[in-house]
């Protein structure tokens, strides 16, 4: 093992046995043996890499692709088909949050019991104790049984006591989600400390911005398999293009019946003199598309017909609404002043943003035909449907766009923080 390395894996391969029918009793296994028929699948197929002393590196990949496995081999809990897996220094995993809590015991007892499991001394854990009880801000409940404990007041604990556990190699499995506000702030925080100190760091986690605060690089896994590996920057957004086109892809493979759902379910009003036969969204290159990044062009196409020969004229007009219907965006020709709307017996409109503004999360559109006093020729109801995919930290419903100044001066951003607008 280099000297210069915390951790060296390679060329692991893992696979589990799924079975399709298994007798649990030994009477169900020696009665019915050719029930136990199963299917080999192999989680990961030749994985290697190295994480060097005092880095942090985060693991990605969609559900199943064997993130969570690695993590497992690292911390030992299982072992490798093949390969091998070498560590150097003390290593605490926060895999399993509280594993060996017994609940008629008191927070306090359960600190050393489960400290010790960790690989601490009764020496160290009397060291460290005030300061996992301080950490947890559990100190009026210390000496009460953790069976009285809530979940939240549970994780505090567990956390408190393998964050101050001072390992060398640091494990984290999609654990952050502890506790209120204020104590995930502070959990992250206390994990940027341990970093700056020099602990080494592999976390697993769906959170790309978690992962680009703490880490330095990135391991994409895909298909048992290392995909890309990089800085953040460089592999994240590989990643996000690869999950919507896999959504993209999953969405047309249903594509009919989504079809015959949505004429069943579809919503519409109005008197028909002018309807809308199709809408759809294009992307910048004008395919169509219903997964877009944040800042990128959407042009939402409308394909029309003229029902009644005496409308010459008709408003439109678009409404953006999130999923759970928080009202995003709404404008119209009369709203923009837009004059002249000379209909065809058969047409095409686009309304073309250059820009979406708008911040992660699923979206819907309503169209409507109308005239200038209201009157509806066609309302269509969640006529077309898209998602916004980003790597920002940004919150709320929309990006604005903004410039920070210290004393007059114009604050420079940093490698990390710059974006791609």
């Amino acid at each position: 093992m280099k000297s210069e390395n915390a951790v060296e894996v390679k060329n692991i391969t893992k696979k589990f046995r799924i079975y399709l029918d298994k007798g649990y009793t030994l009477k169900e296994k020696i009665l019915f043996q050719r029930r136990r028929t199963y299917e080999e699948r192999k989680v990961l197929n030749g994985i290697s890499f190295d994480v060097k002393k005092g880095e942090a590196v985060g693991l990605i990949g969609h559900n199943g692709c064997g993130k969570s496995t690695t993590l497992k081999l690292l911390t030992k809990i299982m072992y490798p088909d093949s390969g091998t897996i070498e560590m150097s220094g003390r290593v605490s995993s926060l895999l399993e949050l509280g594993a060996g809590f017994h609940p008629d015991m008191s927070g306090k007892e359960n600190i050393y019991i489960n400290a010790s499991i960790l690989g601490l001394s009764k020496r160290e854990i009397d060291n460290r104790i005030a300061d996992i009880i301080s950490f947890s801000e559990l100190e009026e409940f210390i000496d009460n049984p953790v069976r009285t404990y809530s979940s939240g007041m549970y994780m505090r604990l567990a956390f408190s006591v393998a964050i101050n556990v001072d390992a060398d190699i640091l494990l984290i499995d999609e654990i952050l989600a502890v506790g209120d506000a204020g104590f995930q702030a502070k959990c992250f925080n206390r994990l940027k400390e341990i970093k700056a100190a020099g602990t080494t760091i592999v976390i697993v986690s769906h959170s790309l911005g978690q992962i680009e605060q703490i880490c330095d690089r990135t391991i994409w896994i895909h298909e048992g398999r290392i995909n890309k590996c990089g800085t953040p920057r460089e592999v994240h957004p590989f990643y996000l293009d690869y999950m919507g086109r896999k959504q993209k892809k999953r969405e047309e493979t249903q594509a009919e019946d989504r079809k015959q759902q949505d004429i069943q379910n579809k919503k519409e009003s109005g008197n028909y003199d002018v309807r809308i036969i199709k809408a759809e969204l294009l992307d910048a290159q004008e395919n169509k598309s219903s997964v877009f990044s944040v800042a990128s062009k959407m042009i939402l196409k409308i394909t029309y017909e003229r029902k009644n020969e005496k409308v010459a004229e008709s408003g439109i007009g678009f409404h953006i609404y999130r999923n759970d219907g928080t009202d995003c965006y709404g404008s119209s020709t009369i709203i923009d002043k837009i004059k002249h709307i000379q209909l065809k017996k058969n047409g095409t409109i686009q309304v073309v943003f250059d820009c979406v503004e708008l911040l992660q999360g699923k979206y819907k559109i309503d169209i409507a035909f109308h005239d200038e006093y209201g009157l509806t020729y066609h309302y269509l109801y969640d006529a077309v449907q898209f998602e916004i995919l980003n790597i920002c930290e940004d919150i709320g419903v929309c990006r604005i766009r903004h410039t920070w100044f210290f004393d007059g001066k114009e604050a420079e951003r940093t490698e990390e923080g710059t974006r791609d607008d």
